[in-house]
């Protein structure tokens, strides 16, 4: 099998897409599992734990946690990408990125 015919099957494979994001920052995004899902890891656990530590000072987490969330709907599309681009690089592809 060619080499770029097997990176561009394993970048198939790994990427990741902007759509499950959404779906996943509208159904459990307080939970942080749209940025588990795209690699940072770090700021979903922060997300986890604020949206139970909010439970705390209520509504001191949840604002904190809900304005968070709504940042997020516009950093989505650009995290998709930046996490595609790693799988490139890291599969050591020098194909070009093909958009979603």
């Amino acid at each position: 099998m060619d080499q770029n015919l097997r990176t561009q099957l394993q970048y198939d494979a790994q990427k990741k897409s902007i759509a499950a994001a959404y779906i996943l920052w509208l159904f459990l995004g307080t939970f942080g599992a749209h940025r588990f899902y795209l690699g940072h890891i770090g700021s979903g656990a922060i997300q986890l734990t604020l949206l139970f530590l909010g439970w705390v000072p209520f509504f001191l987490g949840w604002f904190i946690l809900g304005i968070w969330w709504l940042i997020d709907a516009f950093l989505i599309p650009a995290q998709t990408e930046r996490r595609n681009l790693e799988t490139l690089e890291r599969l050591g592809s020098h194909l070009p990125a093909v958009p979603a």
